[in-house]
């Protein structure tokens, strides 16, 4: 799958190939914001399943501070677009309370959805904590990759013009490549027969592109394909090209998001 950008801020960055996490979206999110082990900030499971338990209620603690309270009382100005899911299910919504939201998280403007996914042509958004009128997006030729990467270079202008030596953080976090996959079929269709040989042979050179770029040890083995997963010679021939067009959107919907990532 082409990423260029990703690519680029790799190489002018520093790449980690050791993460410990459960492998759900809200624990490592959490984990991420605050750089702390998810169980600390309330985030054993997805916040749809927290439980009263230590470590599994879903909120983030004051005294576990988020990256993006961290500098706003430093100065900074803090901005978060996209995907958000850490609020717990019992405050997402317009009774609040807020303090679980990225505004009160210290995140000052927050463009995106508080759920786990979202149609990426028919969204439901939240604007800081408003609900965005439907009608704004649902429109023709819309795709919610291409709409927060245009609010968010619009943030980014604006602050520029405002505030030109104020620093800021902006935490960008697209739908792609989570469920549901959606993208132009311009762009799955750039894929057209990448992956015809199927999912084992694309998994046994993804191995081989890894150890070759050293994200893993030379001596590392392939884990076995679990029994419980059919393996690619095992499905009829008629289910083969639907399988593999959805090889084929997944890559293409993962590339549109890059593209987006690059605009900004």
């Amino acid at each position: 799958v082409a990423t260029p950008t990703m690519d680029r801020i790799a190489q002018s960055g520093l790449r980690y190939n050791n993460i410990h996490s459960t492998a759900l979206c809200s624990p490592t999110r959490a984990a991420l914001i605050t750089g702390r082990n998810h169980h600390s900030v309330g985030f054993g499971v997805v916040s749809e399943q927290a439980t009263g338990f230590p470590g599994y209620n879903s909120i983030i603690p004051e005294d576990k501070a988020t990256i993006g309270r961290m500098l706003l009382d430093n100065g900074y100005a803090t901005s978060w677009f996209g995907k958000e899911h850490n609020t717990p299910s019992f405050a997402a919504s317009q009774a609040g309370p807020f303090d679980q939201w990225p505004t009160g998280m210290g995140f000052e403007y927050f463009y995106g959805f508080l759920a786990g996914e979202a149609s990426q042509y028919e969204p439901q958004l939240m604007r800081n904590t408003a609900p965005v009128n439907a009608h704004e997006l649902h429109r023709k030729g819309y795709h919610l990759s291409e709409d927060i990467a245009s609010d968010a270079i619009k943030w980014l202008r604006e602050q520029r013009a405002y505030a030109p030596d104020k620093p800021f953080f902006m935490y960008w976090a697209p739908g792609a490549s989570h469920g549901p996959h959606h993208v132009m079929k311009e762009w799955a269709d750039k894929y057209k027969g990448k992956f015809d040989d199927g999912w084992d042979k694309y998994r046994e050179r993804a191995f081989a592109s890894a150890k070759a770029k050293g994200w893993i040890p030379q001596n590392t083995q392939l884990t076995p394909r679990p029994a419980s997963m059919a393996s690619w010679d095992s499905i009829p021939e008629a289910e083969k090209p639907f399988q593999r067009r959805l090889m084929e959107v997944f890559a293409g919907f993962t590339e549109h998001a890059d593209y987006n990532a690059g605009r900004v």
